[in-house]
């Protein structure tokens, strides 16, 4: 039997998904994306020494805003009463970017895979407008679902170790 997209009615228009049958379980999702940049740019922003600020934490805050506000951006997607998100923005010199990672948990009926998507590429975009003075060419990549947890379609991992 072939899956069904959950966000389409009968006669195929966009709709919420009911959720209020489902039982409350812990759920988590956790996300990653990266921001490639010139050596330089990513050296400025190791040093702190940005016109604009702390880079990294400003862009750690901006994805845990941003994942509070998914329902706001993405239509039909529930309001939900997160528990806890977090955002980690690690730069890698030896690949001149920034990697981000964010997790999202709940107890709840739905799951938090678009809060840590969100959040994640919310996180890169801040990146970019506080260094894109000094770096226009910096790239928001790779951005993806690496594992979630809980819900009727149980536990995934995009990769062993993640």
């Amino acid at each position: 039997m072939a899956k069904q997209l959950t966000h389409l009615d009968e006669h195929g228009r966009a709709r919420m998904v009911d959720v209020g049958h489902k039982e409350d379980t812990l759920r988590l999702a956790t996300a990653r994306g990266a921001v490639h940049m010139q050596p330089d740019t990513l050296q400025l922003i190791m040093a702190g020494t940005i016109k604009k600020g702390d880079v990294l934490g400003t862009a750690e805050l901006a994805g845990v805003m941003a994942a509070k506000r998914t329902s706001d951006l993405i239509p039909l997607c529930h309001p939900l009463m997160l528990s806890q998100v977090s955002v980690t923005c690690t730069p890698n010199p030896a690949e001149n970017r920034v990697d981000i990672e964010a997790t999202v948990r709940l107890t709840g009926k739905t799951g938090v895979e678009m809060e840590a998507l969100t959040a994640v590429t919310v996180a890169g975009l801040t990146i970019y407008d506080m260094a894109k003075a000094v770096d226009k060419g910096m790239r928001l990549t790779d951005v993806r679902l690496v594992r979630k947890e809980g819900g009727k379609s149980g536990d995934w991992r995009s990769e062993p170790g993640d």
